[in-house]
């Protein structure tokens, strides 16, 4: 009987275990050079540990996630000296890798930098958030963590699109909702239609291009680039590579009637070398075609479409 007991706590503690894993395989690197020598550096270790934490030991959703489905991201901060004590600025730059079936390549589904960060951090701060209350009692402290919290459903989000067609719709919900209800303060920018250094580019037009409606389509993008394209390369690539341009063509549509949107912009960064790749064997046609309509939607590696892909 003790037996039998023991075995059973020992399936429960499995199982729950298993149900409890969580969704991101995080590494968060934290470059404190440009701050100056009358801080102590070991803040910033302190601070790398603790993000390291909040975002690989939280459940961001109620999904359960074997440990090789976890989603493989990165996040660098880099910070630099604020206005007051224990106040600093940053950038930080997310990158996010969706994996292609049947082979060992990841492709970089998030490649983006925000550069409107500001925050405090006192060594061994706890680290909190909570969802129904997303700004606490001092704005530039639960800043940090309203800030990696959005980025985390927007991973999630993005490769939950990437697998399921409109799957990843609660989790914009989810960033939109830090979005709705981000701290405010002095200084803190991103969250609002028009702030920051960069206003047409912030958090908030990122997801709110997302959840608008009229940008629907942006959705079935994700989906089809991914589950009906990259992902049967390998056991049809003529196929698959016309459906990859079946997507630009979708693009094309969206970007004609919806001029400039960030969601557009947020979709090429980091994928002119993958696309150069997927029609560098596409019929001359194809591959002409693909050519022209990329040099018009993505601006900054128009040159390399243009030479790359003759």
């Amino acid at each position: 009987m003790h037996f039998i007991k023991l075995l059973s706590g020992l399936f429960f503690l499995l199982f729950a275990n298993k149900v409890a894993a969580q969704e991101l395989n995080a590494r968060i690197t934290v470059n404190a050079s440009q701050v100056g020598t009358n801080v102590n550096k070991n803040t910033f270790s302190t601070l790398q540990v603790a993000l390291n934490n909040f975002i690989n030991n939280r459940k961001w959703t109620t999904d359960n996630f074997l440990p090789n489905e976890k989603i493989d991201c990165n996040f660098l901060l880099t910070i630099s000296p604020g206005d007051e004590t224990d106040v600093y600025k940053a950038t930080l730059t997310v990158q996010a890798g969706r994996p292609i079936f049947n082979s060992s390549y990841l492709s970089p589904i998030i490649n983006y930098q925000d550069q409107d960060i500001v925050f405090k951090y006192v060594q061994y701060q706890q680290l909190e958030f909570n969802d129904n209350r997303v700004s606490g009692t001092d704005a530039l402290i639960s800043n940090l963590t309203a800030i990696f919290a959005y980025y985390s459903y927007m991973i999630i989000a993005y490769n939950y699109d990437s697998f399921t067609q409109r799957g990843g719709v609660p989790y914009f919900q989810k960033a939109q909702n830090v979005v709705n209800n981000a701290p405010e303060s002095r200084g803190i920018a991103g969250w609002k239609p028009f702030d920051g250094a960069h206003a047409t580019r912030t958090r908030y037009w990122l997801v709110e291009n997302m959840q608008n409606t009229r940008y629907a389509v942006m959705h079935d993008i994700y989906y089809n680039y991914y589950r009906k394209s990259l992902d049967k390369m390998f056991e049809d690539d003529a196929a698959a590579r016309a459906e990859m341009l079946n997507v630009l063509n979708l693009l094309t549509n969206y970007n004609t009637d919806n001029i400039n949107t960030m969601a557009n912009q947020f979709f090429f960064q980091g994928k002119a070398t993958e696309l150069i790749k997927v029609f560098s064997k596409a019929p001359p046609q194809d591959r002409a075609r693909a050519s022209e309509l990329l040099q018009k939607m993505d601006l900054t590696n128009s040159g390399r479409y243009k030479d790359e892909m003759k």
